[in-house]
Formats: C-alpha cells, sequence, structure tokens
C-alpha cells in the first residue's frame, strides 16, 4: 500500500552522489523504517493472539481472559455466552487485522500476487467491519470500557473504521486507485489503535521511567492518549502524504524526523509490552 509513494522518491538525488541524504530518500528511509518496526510489532502481536485466545478458545478456558482482572479488565462474564462469544470473535479478529492488513500493506505481495490481495483485501475489509460493530457491542451494551471517555474514545475509533473502510471499498469500486490506498491506509491505522494504545502506554511509561519522570496512571497522557492513538498516526499519515506529494526540502526533512522519532517511541513500546504479553500466555500475574 505504501509502494505508490516509496517507489516514487529516490535515495540519492539527481546528480546520483552516492553519499548524499537527499531529503526524498531519507523520506523513503523513515518510512521504511516506520512499516518495517511496525510489521515486527504486529506479528509478534499475531503470536500473542494465537497463543493466548486462541489456545483458551480450543481448550474452552475462557477463564484465563481474566488474568487481567488486576488491571481492572474481566473480559470474561460467566453465563454471558453471547457476550463471550463477541470478545472472542472481536480479540481472534484483531488477529486477522494483525496479519492480513500487514500484508496489504506490502508492495511486493500488491504486485506479485494482484489476486490474492484483492482477496485478502476483502477478508481484511469483513474483519474490520465485524471489529467495530463487535466494539460497538461490547462498549455500548456489555460496558466493557473503564469509564465513560474510554467508551467514547473507542466508540468514536469504530465510526472511523466504518467509514474509512466505506471510502476504500468505494475507492476501488470506482477504479481510484490512489485515493483507496490512501484510505486503506487510514483504515489500517485505526483498525490497529487498541494495538496503538497499548505500544504507546509501554512506550510513556519506559521514557518516563528512564527520563526519571516518574510516570504514573493519573497522568494526563492517558485520557489524551484514548483519543491519540487513533489521531495521533492519522495526523503523522496525513503530514507524509503531504511531503511526499508537495512537500519541499524543509517539510521532507521535518516530516522524516518526526517518524523516525515516533517509530524509536514504537520501538520502546514494543519492546515493552512483548515481555507483559509473554507473562500472560505464560500465566504469571501481569505488572506494568
Amino acid at each position: 500500500m505504501l509502494g505508490r509513494y516509496l517507489d516514487r522518491l529516490p535515495l540519492s538525488g539527481a546528480t546520483g552522489a552516492p553519499m548524499t541524504i537527499q531529503p526524498r530518500g531519507l523520506l523513503k528511509g523513515a518510512s521504511i523504517f516506520w512499516f518495517c518496526s511496525l510489521l515486527v510489532g504486529q506479528w509478534m502481536f499475531l503470536y500473542y493472539i494465537i497463543a493466548f485466545y486462541g489456545f483458551s478458545v480450543l481448550t474452552g478456558n475462557l477463564e484465563i481472559w481474566n488474568r487481567f482482572e488486576p488491571l481492572g479488565s474481566t473480559p470474561y462474564v460467566a453465563g454471558d455466552f453471547g457476550g463471550n462469544l463477541a470478545f472472542a470473535a472481536h480479540a481472534l479478529g484483531a488477529g486477522i487485522v494483525a496479519f492480513g492488513g500487514a500484508l496489504q500493506l506490502i508492495p511486493q505481495v500488491r504486485n506479485r500476487f494482484p489476486h490474492f490481495h484483492r482477496i485478502n483485501g476483502y477478508i481484511y475489509l469483513t474483519t474490520v467491519l465485524g471489529l467495530a460493530l463487535s466494539g460497538f457491542y461490547l462498549v455500548l451494551i456489555r460496558g466493557t470500557s473503564p469509564d465513560m471517555l474510554s467508551a467514547i474514545g473507542t466508540s468514536i475509533n469504530g465510526v472511523f473504521i466504518l467509514y474509512f473502510a466505506y471510502m476504500a471499498l468505494r475507492c476501488i469500486k470506482n477504479r481510484d486507485i490512489g485515493n483507496h490506498r490512501k484510505w486503506a491506509l487510514r483504515l489500517f491505522l485505526v483498525s490497529n489503535a487498541q494495538w496503538f494504545l497499548r505500544v504507546g502506554v509501554f512506550s510513556y511509561l519506559i521514557t518516563g521511567t528512564l527520563l526519571g519522570l516518574e510516570p504514573g496512571f493519573g497522568d494526563p497522557f492517558f485520557p489524551m492518549w484514548t483519543f491519540g492513538c487513533y489521531l495521533l498516526p492519522l495526523l503523522t499519515l496525513q503530514l507524509y502524504f503531504y511531503a511526499a506529494e508537495r512537500g519541499g526540502p524543509q517539510i521532507q526533512y521535518v516530516t522524516s524526523g518526526v517518524l523516525i522519532a515516533l517509530t524509536v517511541a514504537l520501538i520502546i513500546g514494543v519492546v515493552g509490552y512483548t515481555p507483559f504479553l509473554q507473562s500472560l500466555i505464560a500465566g504469571e500475574p501481569p505488572s506494568l
């Protein structure tokens, strides 16, 4: 999905000087750095979904979902078949989004296997629609959100998913490939908002601790990140579009710097989040 933009950004200047870092080349490198880091994090998350939620569904041991109880979350409710089923579908659907969505972004997959890209795209769209609808049910009817602000943030995210999915499908039906790719990228970001939420929390806690700031869950960061987990990626993507298509050298340098900084923050979050997920899989008490 990023191929249209990455392929148009040369790694060297017009003179072909090999050691000169040109702004467009730097922008291309920063976007590749972001994507590769995100891909690793997403597929590690996929492993967790399969090992934790997939295994629990296969064995019928749904009670292990409540290993999150020390953090204020009890997804499994005894006797609530419909609610438990909705949560299971929601959690396992996130695995399809993590795997299938990332494949949609790889230019080589799209170019060499267009039929697979098309089928995977429809599966992905169907899955994210299911995630949005099940998310509405879990938040608005089952009441799984810890507070009203989280419920509002999650609901707005769900509205974005539905709208972006509609626009991506509409553009591809009209053979507007350029805008289809843009809307598909936006859809990918908002459909992974809950992953960004968790990775961002760990990045904040680790970075704040390293800087000696003593971060805590009462900090203003947390209510802001309820919305920032999808608004910040969307704004960054829009900045990238502008820099790649119409931005001058200064804008491209700034955008590259923003991408690199956010990618480093993402890597820190993934590194911190992964041991936490491993502890859940192993049955150890979760701790932050």
